[in-house]
Formats: structure tokens, C-alpha cells, sequence
């Protein structure tokens, strides 16, 4: 196939061969071992079968799965556990910020084996990188919540199939002008960040009957960030009408979306670029019936919750039990521990949240008492401490090639300090993001905190751009940037004053002897 000389690197690689084609050649690549792949598929195409090749850590690849709407099994979790088991004090698991895991330490020689172990339990990681549609999100409390108006567990599985051909992979959608985010609302909270998704499906009445508002083309870059938009849009809560809509978005984005140029690739410039009433006519055409017009408001009328400890469920005489993971990172022994839990307390399942904590649904209120005298527990708390508790991070640059700053050991460590330095009468919800791609999310935090390098007494080193104003919920919103350059070293003080400034936050008072 030939290629334009206009086009930019990544379409012309991609012309010249689909990132699903790694797909028949993996049981080569793996024999071949990663130095000798070719330099764009080591480390580009295999990012399509979820496959990522780690330059700071050379030889040893991360693995993003899809698993939509946060949900697995207490046997899969088992399975996932013993990948990263294999590999010592390099294996780990993060729970991401779409409720999702990635795993690390992977060897490329191993993933034929790893694979047919995913595909015997349901799992798949295909598609899930490069300019393709990520992890879909939804309620993580769907269809165990007694406010909850939609149960979204279908629909989110129904649009992954679609996408990905039931896990097997889609040639329709591998080409995508760039990444692409998806999420279904159907609590009252905004459990999944409607506004920061390409698509989002919240739930809205259309006179009496209940379906959902469509927002389009909410995005976080380097070069820019933008809150998601109403299409005018309403769709009944089915499959026949939710897949068909998502298809009809995605192929009217891979069609005609802007390629020349990486940074402005995102659906919201496609948007800019047609006017939204003609991107509407092009999707109306493709959905192939007319759309509904938007209902005149959603019912995203609450706070959001963040789910953890003890909560009843729609299903009498169960709760659901939300623990404090910190900062989503997960060793074999903890996944083990997680899915004996499940098992013996639960329905054997688990679910992962968008803050990078997990549910344990349907613990029977006579075993309540028996679960929280677990030693797990002690470490992924029920009750953390509050600025802990809200605690949020990319992966920084102990993997992270992008990365600017080293995030998850720091962001830990300042909490910490914080919680023992200060009275905080409500939660704060801080974000750590390695770099100006936003993996952590700043814009949506009450205090963001975005990595970068800054000059100290004649020395590069590594700091923090801080963002604030970002709320969730029913009032959601992107936060901006406030202070710019401030060295790590300086930052816990800094923190105290914001918080003490704006979030009643109150120095803890010190007994002398």
C-alpha cells in the first residue's frame, strides 16, 4: 500500500499495515524475543493487542486488558494473579482510572501463554492501545444500587463486543484518527466522569420514559483539555439502540476525523471543524434513523460517591463493601487475597472503580463482621484517612516513559503526611499525573497536581504544575492551572496552605512534653 508523503508517522505505519495484523505473527515475535522485532511493531502495533513496550523498563512489557465496567471474576482474578506472580518483585497490577487493570513485568516470551489463559476465563486485552476505543466505564455499583436507574452492565459489555468483535478484534475500528473514550452513566453520580469521554451516555426522561442524554467529545491532551458536549441527542437504555449510536459516532469519527496532526486528532476537533449540527446530520445519517432530540435536563442530580466502606444493596440482607486500594497498585499475594475474599464472603466478584479502588459486592450481613476482622483489610481500608482516601495517580516514571516525575511512591508518602499534619473536615481529592497527557486526571480533582521539570538553586528537578476547580458530579467541570513550577522538595507546605485556605482544612494541634 502506498502511503502520502503528508501524512504523519503513526497513519503512515498504519497504512502500511493494521495493527490487528500483529495479532498472527505474535507466536513469532515472542520467539523471536523483543530485540529483534521491528522497531515499529515492538513498539507500536503490539499496543493494539494491549501489548506495551516499557523503554524504562526494556524487556519487560505491560498489559492493558479491557474489562468493561470494571467487573471480573473471582477466577479471573486468580488467573491475573498468577501471571504477575511469575514475576516477582517486577510483577504488579494498577487499577487505572477507567476501571480497568494493566499488568507488569510481563515477558514478551510469555504472552502466547498468557493469552490462551485470559481467553479460557473471558478475558481479552485486544484494542485496548494506540488509536483505539479504551476501556468502557460504567456505574461501578450497577445493578447493586437501590437509587440506581439504569443497570448498565449489558449495555457496556454489548458496546465493547461491538467494537472488538466479541474480543476476537474489529478491522472496522483499528483506524480510529486517535484513542477514544466511551462511558454509561446510569446511577445518579456520575460515577464514570460522563464529561471527560468522546462519548457519554447519562441517564435523562424523555417525558415519562427513562433513556439517556448523548454528550460528545470530551478529551484531556497535552495541547488541550474540553468538558464533553450535548449531541441533542436521546436514545432508549437498549442494546438495539446504544451499540447502533456508538457505531454510528465511531465510524463517522474514523471516516472523516483530522489525521495530519497527533495533537489535533481528538473527536472535539472534528467537532470545531464541522459544527456540531453537521457532525449531528453525519451520525444521523450513519445511525440510519433520525435522533431524538436531548431531553430537556439529566438526572445527574447528586454528589458522587466514591464508595467506599459498608453500603446496603438493592438486594436485601447484602451490602457492598468498598476498600481503599492505595493508589490502585496491586502485588500477586493482595489479587490472591481479593478473589479469596470474594469467593468466601461474596458472589465471587469484584469491581474495580475509576478512583482505583475495588468493590466487593454481596457480602451477606451475618458475614459483615467476619470480613472486616480480615488482614487484607488492614491494608486496603474501609475507613482511610481523608486525604488518602481520595488519593488518585498515574504511573509515573517508574514506568512510564512519559512520565516527568516519579508519582505513585511520592503521592502516597505526601498523603500520609498531610493526614498526619492536618484536621480535614471532608474529603479532598488530589490527582498525581507524570505529565501534561493527564493519565491521573488533575483537571478533574479538587487539587490536581501534573508533573514537570523546573530549575532549583541552578539544578533540574522534578515538580509539579498544580490544578484546581475541577468538581465531579452533578455540577462537573475541568479544573485549571494556579500555580505553576513548584519543586516536589517544596510541596507538602504548599499543599497545607491550599487546604487549610480552601478546604477547612485545620493544623493538627501537637502535644510537647
Amino acid at each position: 500500500m502506498s502511503t502520502s508523503p503528508s501524512l504523519n508517522k503513526f497513519e503512515k505505519f498504519k497504512a502500511e499495515k493494521d495493527g490487528l495484523a500483529v495479532k498472527d505473527e505474535l507466536e513469532d515475535f515472542a520467539a523471536m524475543g523483543w530485540e529483534a522485532l521491528d522497531k515499529t511493531d515492538l513498539e507500536h502495533r503490539l499496543k493494539w493487542l494491549g501489548i506495551f513496550y516499557r523503554p524504562v523498563t526494556p524487556g519487560k512489557f505491560m498489559v492493558r486488558l479491557r474489562l468493561p465496567n470494571g467487573i471480573l471474576t473471582t477466577e479471573q482474578m486468580r488467573v491475573l494473579a498468577t501471571v504477575v506472580q511469575r514475576y516477582g518483585e517486577d510483577g504488579s497490577a494498577d487499577i487505572t482510572t477507567r476501571q480497568n487493570l494493566q499488568l507488569r513485568g510481563i515477558h514478551l516470551e510469555d504472552i502466547p501463554d498468557i493469552f490462551a489463559k485470559f481467553k479460557a476465563v473471558g478475558i481479552t486485552s485486544i484494542q485496548s492501545g494506540m488509536d483505539n476505543v479504551r476501556n468502557i466505564t460504567g456505574s461501578p455499583v450497577a445493578g447493586i444500587d437501590g437509587n440506581e436507574l439504569i443497570d448498565t452492565r449489558e449495555l457496556v459489555q454489548a458496546v465493547q463486543d461491538m467494537i472488538t468483535n466479541a474480543g476476537e478484534g474489529n478491522p472496522a475500528f483499528t483506524n480510529l484518527p486517535r484513542k477514544f473514550n466511551i462511558a454509561i452513566e446510569g446511577g445518579r453520580d456520575n460515577a464514570v466522569h460522563a464529561e471527560i469521554n468522546d462519548i457519554a451516555f447519562v441517564p435523562a426522561y424523555q417525558g415519562d420514559e427513562l433513556g439517556f442524554n448523548v454528550l460528545v467529545g470530551g478529551f484531556f491532551s497535552a495541547k488541550r483539555c474540553e468538558a464533553a458536549i450535548p449531541l441533542n441527542a436521546w436514545v432508549p437504555p437498549t442494546i438495539e439502540a446504544v451499540v447502533p449510536l456508538c457505531r454510528a459516532i465511531l465510524s463517522v469519527f474514523r471516516d472523516h476525523g483530522p489525521r495530519a496532526n497527533r495533537q489535533k486528532s481528538r473527536l472535539m476537533w472534528l467537532i470545531d471543524e464541522l459544527g456540531l449540527e453537521q457532525f449531528r446530520a453525519l451520525v444521523v445519517a450513519e445511525f440510519g434513523q433520525p435522533l431524538a432530540a436531548a431531553a430537556d435536563h439529566d438526572e445527574i442530580d447528586w454528589d458522587k460517591r466514591d464508595h467506599i466502606g459498608i453500603h446496603p444493596q438493592l438486594q436485601p440482607g447484602y451490602s457492598f463493601v468498598g476498600l481503599h486500594v492505595p493508589v490502585g497498585r496491586f502485588d500477586a499475594e493482595a489479587m490472591f487475597e481479593l478473589a479469596r475474599l470474594a469467593e468466601v464472603y461474596g458472589n465471587g466478584e469484584i469491581r474495580l472503580t475509576v478512583e482505583q479502588n475495588v468493590i466487593l459486592p454481596f457480602i451477606a450481613q451475618e458475614n459483615l463482621d467476619a470480613l472486616l476482622t480480615e488482614p487484607l483489610l488492614q491494608r486496603f481500608s474501609i475507613a482511610p484517612k481523608p486525604v488518602a482516601r481520595s488519593l488518585v495517580s498515574c504511573t509515573g516514571a517508574q514506568f512510564c516513559n512519559f512520565a516527568l516525575v516519579e508519582t505513585k511512591q511520592r503521592a502516597v508518602a505526601i498523603a500520609a503526611t498531610l493526614d498526619e499534619r492536618l484536621e480535614t473536615p471532608q474529603r479532598v481529592r488530589i490527582h498525581w499525573t507524570g505529565c501534561p497527557n493527564s493519565c491521573g486526571q488533575p483537571q478533574v480533582a479538587d487539587i490536581g497536581l501534573m508533573g514537570t521539570k523546573v530549575r532549583k538553586d541552578g539544578k533540574t528537578v522534578e515538580g509539579v504544575d498544580i490544578y484546581m476547580g475541577g468538581t465531579v458530579g452533578k455540577d462537573a467541570q475541568l479544573g485549571t492551572c494556579v500555580q505553576k513550577g513548584i519543586p516536589c522538595e517544596d510541596l507538602i507546605p504548599v499543599l497545607e496552605n491550599l487546604m487549610v485556605e480552601h478546604f477547612g482544612a485545620k493544623p493538627r494541634q501537637t502535644v510537647t512534653l
